[in-house]
């Protein structure tokens, strides 16, 4: 595969500074570019280094000057707004996303995949083999299924759809468009949800349902339970890493990020451009702003503000923990008044 550096500018919006007419073969790291692949520079620690490769070609910044010694070793630039944006474009074309291996064309449908009843397919949809689909399933166009995928009865599925081996969508999910689903994911599984009946629990129903919205990416081993009622919701744009835990009734708002291991426990409503860190923990019932940012390993135990961020967690004696919840904001007070105390412990002695 190859791309002229005029071709990839189109692709990403940007300018041309060398040789319009330079053949690309592929995209590589910064420090192992060769003559035939382009790379990018998006921080000063790598724009500093441009003139110690041999890229053919290199994506900076728009701000981005050229010294004269640069100019004579790195002719080739092409000059974006956002260079690893426009990296991500290049690297998507040099590697698209592979069908499963068995399927050759657009279109095949495995006579080793079982499907249920009153199925309504899409064109130029995909499904390999051992995957079982359920009644009243609808499919729009472009979706792709790997093997030993399970999708439940009513199931809504949009277009442009990518869902990887062992996957099961559970009944009547629903699914945008250009969403990806990772391997092993669960989607549609019952909450966690008991009544204590003395020293037994007895189970409370889900009846609700999952609703992934368009442009979603979930990572793989993610579990996203169904509500109690109405439905647990991930909106636009979201990402998620792998192993990953969204509880019944949680809303995620759009073009939030959820990093590896983050547990978020029931009727949790999360907004627009969060970002959950790794390892990160939500009790239930919480609200997470707007753009709030939770640290790695944060346990968040009160609803968290518009734009705020907040890190930290540790294991102690209940009581004691509430005692400390108490103090943590006073510290900075507390360290001042005790400055005070040693200057004034100090002039005594020195008296």
């Amino acid at each position: 595969m190859e791309i002229s550096l005029v071709e990839i500018a189109k692709l990403v919006k940007g300018e041309i500074k060398g040789d319009l007419n330079k053949i690309i073969h592929g995209a590589a790291p910064f420090d192992n570019a060769t003559r035939d692949d382009i790379t990018f520079a998006g921080s000063a620690k790598f724009l500093k280094k441009i003139n110690e490769i041999d890229a053919g070609a290199v994506i900076v910044p728009l701000n981005f000057q050229k010294s004269s010694k640069d100019s004579a070793i790195m002719a080739n630039i092409i000059l974006v707004d956002n260079p690893q944006l426009a990296f991500a474009r290049v690297m998507t074309f040099f590697h698209p996303p592979s069908k499963p291996a068995c399927f050759t064309e657009s279109g095949d449908i495995s006579s080793s995949a079982y499907i249920g009843k009153k199925f309504v397919c899409g064109k130029d949809v995909s499904i390999a083999p051992f995957v079982v689909i359920g009644n009243n399933v609808v499919f729009g166009d472009r979706v792709i299924l790997h093997p030993n995928v399970v999708i439940g009865d009513n199931v809504i599925i949009g277009n442009d759809v990518r869902i990887y081996p062992n996957v099961t969508l559970l009944n009547r999910c629903k699914i945008g468009s250009r969403v990806t689903i990772h391997a092993g994911t669960v989607i549609g599984s019952d909450g966690f949800g008991f009544a204590p009946d003395g020293e037994k629990y007895y189970k409370i129903p889900h009846t609700g349902i999952v609703q992934i919205d368009d442009d979603v990416e979930i990572g793989a081993g993610n579990t996203i339970d169904r509500a109690v009622f109405d439905k647990t919701w991930i909106q636009r744009g979201v990402k998620t890493d792998n192993l990953v835990h969204i509880a019944h009734n949680v809303t995620v708002g759009e073009n939030s990020v959820i990093v590896a291991q983050v547990g978020i426990s029931g009727s949790v409503t999360i907004g627009k451009h969060a970002i959950l860190a790794g390892q990160a923990g939500v009790a239930g019932h919480l609200t997470i702003g707007d753009g709030a940012t939770i640290g790695p390993q944060t346990g968040v135990a009160r609803s968290v503000p518009a734009g705020k961020v907040v890190s930290g967690t540790v294991e102690m004696p209940h009581k004691l923990w509430l005692r400390v919840q108490k103090i943590l904001p006073k510290l900075p007070e507390l360290k001042k008044k005790l400055l005070e105390i040693e200057k004034r412990l100090n002039r005594i002695e020195g008296d």
